[in-house]
């Protein structure tokens, strides 16, 4: 059964109707994580229920094991690990808890329960790192900061792993949180680089909606009852570059060839 919206609540929609649909184009586009644990070895996709609109993402919760490792980075017992089907960064992943009792309920209801946000906290450390993980392998070629380790590696005779140079932080190049008024209905953590860079990232509220409190982190819950996180608006502010600062106004299109540069700059750094 869907959950009920709270009153409002679809007003500031993240993504549009054919994304929740998952009619709209490009899908699939950024090249998938694929990175999956003992649990998650893949299987061949056989029906999955069917879950339409809103509700799109309880297929992945309820059967996991109808999907391939394109859409699927892991599962457990407990969670779901996903690509979003339209990432908005070179790096997407959701987190989708399995618990029956909280999935359906918005966010900042099923975070008063301070044993179930730990457990959510603690497989999204997980999941950064496997993000992390990734951003090295797709942009540690371009970064300043990975060369004395990339050097290492190519020594004729490489270090051990644990006395190789650290190289460059790529957890910190990473953001997590949920959407303050979430367009799926099933519960959903987003595990994503801050680089912003990919074809889906189309219109002003995909951008909005990871730079602007819109996106509330999971150390920030549960969320006092007074927090005009709860009730703001914010997809239709200021575009705001997320690395140097610079104030775009409404002007998606101007913003999206700036960023083009500043991906590029923020690869190599």
């Amino acid at each position: 059964m869907s959950r009920q919206p709270r009153v409002g609540e679809h007003g500031e929609d993240a993504i549009t109707e054919e994304e929740m649909a998952g009619t709209a184009v490009p899908a699939l586009t950024a090249e998938p994580t694929k990175r999956l644990n003992a649990s998650a070895a893949p299987r061949p996709p056989s029906r999955a229920p069917v879950f339409a609109g809103r509700d799109g993402l309880g297929a992945y919760t309820a059967s996991p094991q109808s999907y391939g490792p394109d859409r699927i980075v892991y599962h457990n017992e407990d969670f779901v690990v996903i690509n979003d089907l339209y990432p908005k960064s070179s790096v997407h992943l959701l987190l989708l808890p399995r618990n029956p009792r909280k999935q359906l309920l918005h966010p900042f209801d099923a975070f008063e329960d301070i044993a179930f946000l730990a457990s959510c906290r603690a497989e999204v450390a997980g999941v950064k790192k496997l993000v992390a993980a990734e951003l090295r392998r797709k942009h540690g070629a371009y970064s300043a900061s990975e060369k004395a380790r990339r050097d290492a590696m190519d020594a004729d005779e490489p270090p051990d792993v644990d006395e190789l140079p650290s190289g460059r932080d790529w957890e910190s190049e990473v953001k997590t949180g949920v959407h303050a008024h979430p367009s799926m209905n099933h519960l959903h953590v987003h595990v994503l680089a801050k680089d912003m860079h990919s074809p889906c990232m189309r219109h002003r509220k995909h951008y909005n909606s990871f730079n602007t409190p819109f996106l509330v982190p999971l150390e920030d819950l549960p969320l006092a009852i007074n927090d005009v996180r709860r009730h703001a608006r914010y997809l239709d502010e200021d575009l705001v570059c997320w690395r140097c600062g610079k104030n775009f106004g409404k002007s998606f299109a101007k913003l999206k060839e700036h960023l083009e540069g500043e991906f590029e700059a923020w690869r190599k750094e």
